[in-house]
């Protein structure tokens, strides 16, 4: 289905919103951003919008409590770090909800859960029962089971496609940068883009990485793609800074806007 949303100024009006935020924007130095990420979804969950976020940040918040300097790169230390680190970011989430009497729902998927016809219709109906009861599901991948072979390789493809399962209105993908840039935005003659039309296929554009080295697992170009992958399910796409999620909710002039597919 088509989203109604047209635009950025009309986001306050959407009746369902999916939220995706990466590692490097609430773990390490950045954990204090889960504050104010957590007032801006729960500003749009006061006015009745039911929201969704979908949240990187389990293997990254496990790290430090194995004692490991940086990110693991074999699976089984990585599935470990999660293990750890899943329930750390979900009670850090649901303390600082606890503020707004919010509750939330621990919604954990894999690339196979949503390809499986049964354990996509048993998870969109568990999401749409969260929503009904006004509880604010945070997904992740699951990735104490993922394997190399079926990950959804970072959580901005699994944002999008978990928009599809739940029809969302609008797709926020939130990041550590303002905007999609025509090239790296610290190289010379980088130029902002503010809106991208459904059939613009982006060719000129020079993808560099989004994200703190060592930590996130997605870039310029998986943001790209999961925006694309949205878009022509007929939800329209805002790529915004983290700092700027208030923003981004109250529909101002911010990020980056990728148009939804025409309805047919």
């Amino acid at each position: 289905m088509t989203s109604q949303i047209r635009s950025r100024s009309q986001i306050p009006a959407a009746r369902r919103i999916v939220v995706k935020v990466g590692s490097s924007s609430i773990s390490g130095e950045n954990v204090g951003q889960i504050t104010p990420l957590v007032d801006a979804l729960a500003e749009a969950h006061g006015r009745g919008c039911e929201v969704v976020l979908v949240s990187s940040g389990a293997i990254a918040t496990g790290i430090p409590f194995l004692d490991l300097d940086s990110r693991p790169t074999d699976l089984a230390t990585q599935q470990a770090a999660a293990a750890v680190g899943q329930n750390l970011l979900i009670y850090r989430y649901q303390d600082s909800l606890r503020r707004f009497s919010i509750v939330a729902g621990q919604v954990l998927l894999t690339a196979g859960d949503l390809e499986n016809p049964t354990h996509r219709g048993n998870a969109q109906r568990a999401m749409e029962r969260l929503l009904d009861l006004r509880i604010l599901p945070i997904v992740n991948e699951n990735d104490t089971v993922a394997t190399h072979e079926i990950r959804f390789g970072d959580n901005d493809r699994l944002a999008a496609l978990v928009a599809q399962l739940v029809d969302a209105d609008v797709l926020v993908l939130l990041s550590d940068i303002d905007a999609l840039y025509s090239r790296p935005p610290l190289e010379p003659g980088a130029v902002k883009i503010t809106d991208v039309a459904f059939d613009d296929d982006l060719a000129a554009v020079e993808f560099g990485d989004i994200g703190s080295a060592g930590v996130g697992t997605g870039g310029a170009g998986t943001k790209v793609a999961a925006a694309k992958l949205a878009a022509g399910s007929g939800t329209p796409v805002l790529l915004a800074a983290t700092g700027d999620v208030a923003r981004a909710l109250a529909g101002d002039d911010i990020g980056t806007w990728f148009a939804a597919a025409p309805a047919d």
